[in-house]
């Protein structure tokens, strides 16, 4: 499998925390907050308490994403949605179409909050999606990098950072090296959930009612008719969300598309790459226009399931 390498992956700081300002909040207010929710996204949260956080998409009728979150409750008539600022007004606004006489308010709370990234040692780690709560704040557990804890955290704007000493650039190549990739203006209605493989992470529920695109969402997960995955990828040449990838035995036609993508001035280049899985055994992968073998796959840092 000449796209496959033993190369050791980056180590990361095991400390520190970073402002996110490429990460904006929505809040969804009043007594029906949960439930609309939950009628619009991948998740559950009518059942969610306020021990852990979720991780959903909102899709279109024809199962694609058109954004990603991760979304809790703070309290029984507030939930949070933490997604991609440049995505948020358009999610805002479709999100608001659906509401009618649902007993709830959607508003942009970015201003409301500071989000901030947060690397720990190994021994805070916990499973990803625990949430918790101080005076601070509330903070996500993530799902963790190279053996680095990782946390979503939300402080109120007034409040400055409890730490810091984290570069933003380590902040978002540990979202790479964590396998978890989110949508974003440049991957706008691009993936269906599964692409990214957000059923093996705890994106979707597909024990839940309906939501827009579930359909489409629950026949590619059991009728087994999924040819895309999301892999994790070095890379010689800087790329970009949305560029699509190609590879060696066909230049006409993409193999894929990048997902999101990191130049860090230390470790290089590295990106989450959604491609066709008959693309990945053998062969060359590389962006158009350029020659040789540019990406190296490496595993992902959890387990496929395949147990839905």
């Amino acid at each position: 499998m000449s796209t496959h390498t033993e190369q050791a992956l980056p180590l990361l700081p095991n400390t520190g925390s970073c402002a996110l300002p490429h990460l904006g909040v929505i809040a969804a207010r009043g007594p029906e907050a949960a439930h609309f929710l939950h009628n619009q996204l991948t998740q559950d949260f009518v059942l969610l308490d306020m021990q852990h956080a979720r991780l959903a998409a909102f899709c279109n009728a024809k199962g694609r994403m058109q954004a990603s979150m991760v979304g809790f409750k703070t309290s029984a008539e507030e939930v949070l949605l933490v997604m991609r600022a440049d995505l948020l007004p358009q999610t805002l606004k479709r999100l608001s179409m659906f509401v009618m006489r649902s007993k709830v308010k959607l508003s942009d709370a970015s201003a409301e909050w500071t989000v901030f990234g947060r690397l720990a040692k190994k021994v805070e780690a916990t499973s990803p999606w625990k949430l918790s709560h101080d005076d601070s704040g509330w903070s996500v557990s993530l799902y963790p990098a190279c053996g680095v804890a990782r946390f979503l955290c939300l402080t109120p704007a007034e409040s400055p950072l409890a730490d810091s000493g984290l570069d933003l650039s380590d902040w978002l190549l540990s979202d790479i090296l964590s396998g978890v990739g989110d949508v974003q203006a440049a991957t706008f209605e691009a993936f269906v959930p599964q692409m990214l493989n957000y059923e093996s992470i705890d994106g979707v529920n597909f024990k839940k009612g309906c939501y827009p695109g579930q359909e489409v969402v629950a026949r590619s997960q059991f009728r087994g008719i999924l040819k895309r995955r999301t892999y994790l990828a070095g890379s010689t040449l800087p790329l970009q969300a949305g560029q699509e990838i190609f590879h060696s035995s066909d230049a006409s036609q993409p193999a894929g598309q990048v997902v999101q993508a990191v130049s860090h001035p230390l470790h290089g280049h590295w990106a989450l790459v959604c491609l066709q899985t008959s693309s990945v055994e053998e062969g060359e992968l590389r962006p158009a226009e350029t020659t040789g073998s540019v990406l190296t796959l490496h595993p992902l840092p959890y387990a496929l399931r395949d147990d839905i």
